[in-house]
């Protein structure tokens, strides 16, 4: 399978914008009480010099949701296959990259590439193409999703610390069962690129992934109710981080039902 990047997002950055102000101008950031979630994977890395607009483009729709009735839901995941041209990406994971290359055979996708984005598990969208990108964000936020709850996230010291709460999800109605996954994500993070394509530029990402475990299986027709236990790294900063918690069908397949906290309490001694 060919690995490379899209050139196409640094001469179409305007199209970035374009979806952001066509969904604004048909709903605007929504204050729904009971939105539906769009779980929205962008696989990047801080060595692709295509990239930083494409990160910034989902910046901007994380800070102003602007699906009327849906909260995005993002999930920044940087693949390691860039690592190797000069800069190695700090937040890179192979894991990640199996997670991109899952995707691309299961939705009979042509390529593995950066910036590449998949919501919900089930689409890819280019945001270069404002009206399909908007098409297909409109239709997701009308997808019925099954209620899913992460609480009680609480950060433990420790060597190294780790992080702790709950996921609740009610399956009473699905036809088919998933995988339950919590992502621990950094909310924004910048680098100094000292080498290799973006060498000299300082990036910003919001939604870093830094770990991506299962936690428990959703049978159909069940409810779940199980705790969790994330080992993180040293230094970690609550206030700079949001948990995600979604159901999936296997394969990675569809995304059931998701969920996001920023309310991660430290636990006292």
């Amino acid at each position: 399978m060919q690995i490379f990047a899209s050139t196409s997002a640094k001469v179409r950055v305007t199209g970035f914008a374009g979806v952001a102000l066509v969904l604004m101008a048909s709903g605007g950031h929504a204050a729904d009480t009971q939105r539906t979630p769009i779980l929205m994977e962008l696989f990047t890395s801080e060595g692709c010099s295509s990239c930083p607009p494409v990160d910034n483009w989902v910046e901007q729709l994380d800070a102003a949701q602007p699906v009327q009735g849906a909260q995005i839901i993002v999930l920044s995941e940087h693949v390691d296959y860039w690592d190797h041209d000069g800069w190695k990406d700090p937040f890179s994971s192979a894991s990640i990259t199996e997670r991109q290359n899952a995707y691309v055979h299961n939705l009979g996708l042509s390529d593995v590439y950066t910036p590449q984005i998949v919501v919900d598990g089930a689409e890819e969208v280019k945001p270069a193409n404002a009206q399909a990108t908007s098409a297909t964000l409109q239709k997701e936020a009308s997808a019925p999703m099954i209620a899913v709850h992460v609480d009680g996230a609480v950060l433990a010291a420790g060597s190294p610390p780790f992080l702790t709460g709950k996921v609740e999800a009610d399956g009473s109605e699905l036809k088919h069962g998933g995988d339950v996954f919590v992502a621990v994500a950094l909310n924004s993070v910048q680098t100094d690129v000292l080498a290799g394509e973006n060498n000299g530029k300082k990036l910003t990402n919001i939604s870093v992934v830094k770990e991506m475990v299962k936690v428990g299986k959703l049978d159909k027709g069940k409810s779940f109710d199980q705790a969790f236990h994330i080992r993180l790294w040293p230094d970690v900063d609550p206030a700079n981080l949001r948990v995600i918690a979604f159901v999936q069908e296997s394969g990675p397949g569809k995304v059931l039902g998701a969920a996001m906290t920023k309310e991660i309490a430290k636990a006292t001694n």
